[in-house]
């Protein structure tokens, strides 16, 4: 039987004892002050970072991992007794991390069998469906039954993101729409999503508490409809407060919803700017597994 490890790029921003207790190794992404390249690890903590940013006379940009960060990632991976793997990126859509670890896995020759997984969303939108793969390998499923699960995970995942100021997703080209669309947001705290795996716009409001009235009123209807218990994360680039009291009013409206918080770091953070907070949801993946 395969040997089969886990590997995702960092900016699914699985916690650390989760990381630990699934052995799930993790690539990491660089973020570039002008000239100088720095992993996200480089921050002990989020703040340190936005205070970075927010002295940064340029603002900073982000690339995909190099392949000589991801083939060290997969050298360790086979020196720690691995033949096989289950790669999980953030979406293609905004990232080329997946092309790049595709080509790479693909002609590696330490692998026996390798799935590249196109997560279509970032953050730990990401993360759980790496760690939903990690739970399914523990159950002995092969790499094929592995991808039809995290198919379906995937298609029960979605997120509502509020930035703060659209001028950093119109900086890095991450929005799509063009430019009529971005000229109608200046103003107004978008409301925005995913979809085939890049980020577009779901709404809009004047302040955060009529972002917090929208995605009430389209949650709601996602859990009525919903033929699975749900799992929300609910993460926020230094905008701590105002994610905890999205947990505290959604456990309230939605007590069989599993909530859990998170943050964006810094990869994300380069795009969505300081004060964003995400809501993503999915099928809770630890449910799941004791079905299996």
């Amino acid at each position: 039987m395969a040997k089969i490890a886990v590997i995702v790029d960092s900016s699914s921003y699985i916690p650390a004892d989760l990381l630990k207790k699934n052995k799930i190794y993790v690539i990491q992404d660089p973020v570039i002050f002008e000239t100088n390249a720095h992993t996200e690890n480089y921050w002990q903590t989020q703040q340190d970072f936005f205070t970075d940013l927010n002295a940064a006379e340029k603002s900073p940009t982000t690339s995909q991992p190099t392949p000589g960060e991801i083939t060290r990632v997969f050298d360790q991976v086979v020196a720690d007794g691995y033949d096989s793997a289950v790669i999980v990126t953030l979406s293609s859509g905004i990232s080329g991390t997946y092309q790049t670890a595709k080509n790479l896995a693909e002609n590696y020759a330490g692998f026996k069998q390798v799935l590249v997984w196109d997560a279509q969303i970032a953050a730990i939108g990401a993360g759980n469906q790496a760690l939903y793969a990690a739970g399914l390998i523990k159950k002995g499923l092969s790499l094929e039954d592995i991808e039809t699960q995290l198919g379906e995970l995937r298609s029960s995942t979605g997120v509502f993101f509020v930035v703060d100021s659209i001028k950093h997703l119109q900086r890095t080209g991450r929005l799509s729409g063009g430019q009529a669309l971005i000229a109608g947001m200046l103003s107004i705290k978008p409301i925005l999503d995913f979809e085939d795996g890049k980020i577009v716009a779901a709404g809009k409001a004047r302040k955060m508490t009529g972002a917090w009235e929208y995605i009430e009123q389209h949650f709601s209807q996602i859990v009525e409809d919903s033929l699975e218990p749900l799992r929300v994360n609910v993460i926020d680039a230094n905008n701590p407060e105002l994610a905890d009291e999205w947990v505290e009013k959604g456990q309230k409206l939605w007590p069989q919803v599993i909530f859990e918080r998170g943050i964006i770091g810094p990869y994300i953070a380069v795009h969505t700017g300081e004060k964003s907070v995400g809501f993503i949801w999915g099928d809770d993946y630890e449910k799941l597994l004791e079905k299996i």
